[in-house]
């Protein structure tokens, strides 16, 4: 990437609350409605008849492909126009849907849902980078904390409803009707965001592309994914297993070395990671976002160990989900009030509680439904506290020109967290479940049901990780994100 001038704002423009919720329909599209796979991966298991290796790697694969392509969508979103880039993410995200939405029984199932799944990351790596750009160009200060509120509303917001609507759209009208109402979503954001002015850097239109880049961290990433999705259907001292996860290792070092030379228009610009307060942001955001494994293994503990409906599964979230929308604007009151460090620290530290109270899997059903209505509701409280300071330190780091760029990366380390921690978590837990994890037994009792013990022993290692996670997103936060109320100048 090159760090050319920022062009001025087209006619002194100022963002406003159409053009805001028009791109915030288009975020809803990946985190609401896409993301709802978390929850209906069952019922669409068993009507389209796959495996259950291609389910997980179906859930995952939306949010790995995002953040493969977030970073170059920024890229050329500062160089081509950051509101055609929109443009684009809102088409892919309506074929997208619709390829997931008419996916056939047997044996084109996977192939189309898989295709359907990466178009529509591939969407969300345009709308995600490209919507954070216009608003860092368009809105300014207290107007921009405000954006930046509603904008982690339709992120970290739909997230949390996207169980609980998931559950009671696929229960009233089947699964596929989630995809059908996200296309109509999509039409409608774009219509709202028409007649906007076009915004992108000054003098990034000879900027070259960086195939070899964006080539190295696609196989990279892939290679990455299939290892933790794939090891343990394969065996982990497999020949092709221990072969992905050296090529995996040898390919992200040749990644490293090509974008840190000096000299080329880079894929992934590191001289963004000067800034202290942007590299914990991201670091800290990645981290995090591995935490979403959290819904999933304990969505599916309740199915799969409790016999509960995805719909009873998604009603145990509702807290969850009205928590983060409540709780958004309260994280910017404390932004405002504290700076980012202490409100993103507080927000990691309630995140690990609610873990902690989503893990006692050896509880008898009805004491652990209790506790998952409050651990989830604090998952809310906890994320939301951490979403608006972090992106609001990120975005003030950036230089103007390189704001698409640098919001990609950025939202790459949601995506790409969010992707390995589901298929991380996603892999513990099923490799556990079918052969069980007896050390337990002689540590933690598990009374009442036996026949589910398996499951019951998966979701407690399974979401042991992901409290392992948010320990080292609160230490990255403790150690990079400078105190005060004012985030460090890039």
């Amino acid at each position: 990437m090159t760090t050319p001038s920022a062009a001025p704002p087209a006619a002194a423009f100022q963002g406003n609350d159409r053009l805001l919720f028009g791109m915030i329909a288009g975020l809803v599209t990946f985190w609401l409605f896409a993301q709802t796979m978390l929850n209906v991966a069952p019922d669409m298991r068993r009507d389209l008849g796959v495996a259950s290796g291609t389910m997980n790697v179906a859930v995952s694969l939306t949010s790995l492909f995002s953040g493969i392509f977030t970073v170059v969508m920024g890229g050329l979103a500062d160089r081509l126009g950051r509101m055609r880039i929109m443009r684009l993410g809102f088409g892919l995200s309506i074929a997208g849907s619709l390829l997931v939405a008419l996916a056939p029984a047997g044996a084109l199932a996977a192939p189309v849902l898989l295709l359907g799944r990466a178009i529509q990351g591939l969407s969300a790596a345009c709308i995600m980078p490209a919507g954070l750009a216009l608003i860092k160009t368009w809105w300014q200060d207290a107007g921009r904390q405000r954006a930046v509120s509603m904008w982690s509303i339709g992120s970290w917001g739909a997230s949390g409803l996207c169980s609980l609507f998931g559950g009671l759209m696929a229960a009233q009208f089947g699964w596929r009707a989630i995809f059908f109402t996200s296309i109509a979503v999509a039409l409608l954001g774009l219509w709202m965001i028409r007649g906007a002015p076009e915004s992108k850097a000054q003098g990034s239109d000879n900027a070259r592309f960086d195939l070899a880049g964006v080539l190295l961290f696609m196989l990279t990433m892939i290679a990455l994914e299939v290892f933790i999705t794939q090891g343990s259907k394969l065996g982990w001292a497999s020949a092709a297993t221990l072969g992905l996860a050296a090529a995996t290792l040898v390919l992200g070092a040749l990644f490293v070395w090509l974008e840190t030379r000096p000299g080329r228009h880079n894929f992934v610009d590191f001289s963004l990671f000067k800034s202290r307060t942007y590299t914990g942001a991201a670091l800290s955001n990645f981290l995090l976002n591995t935490v979403a494994g959290t819904l999933l293994v304990a969505l599916q503990l309740v199915q799969l160990g409790g016999g509960m409906s995805a719909r009873q599964a998604g009603l145990l979230t509702l807290g969850y989900a009205i928590a983060i929308i409540l709780f958004i604007r309260v994280g910017e009151k404390l932004l405002q009030r504290f700076g980012p460090r202490q409100p993103m620290l507080w927000g990691c530290l309630i995140t690990g509680l609610a873990i902690a109270l989503l893990s006692p899997a050896n509880l008898l059903l009805e004491q652990y439904r209790v506790l998952s209505v409050i651990g989830f509701t604090l998952f809310g409280i906890g994320l939301a506290f951490y979403a608006t300071p972090s992106t609001d330190a990120a975005l003030s780091s950036l230089p103007a020109a390189q704001a698409g760029a640098g919001a990609g990366i950025y939202k790459m380390t949601s995506s790409l967290g969010s992707a390995l921690g589901v298929a991380i978590s996603g892999s513990i837990f099923t490799a556990i479940s079918s052969t069980g994890a007896p050390w337990l037994e002689g540590v933690i009792p598990f009374p009442g049901r036996q026949d589910n013990l398996a499951v019951r022993q998966a979701a407690m290692v399974a979401l042991g990780f992901n409290g392992v996670m948010v320990a080292l997103a609160a230490l990255s936060v403790v150690l990079t994100i400078p105190k005060g109320k004012r985030a460090e100048p890039y």
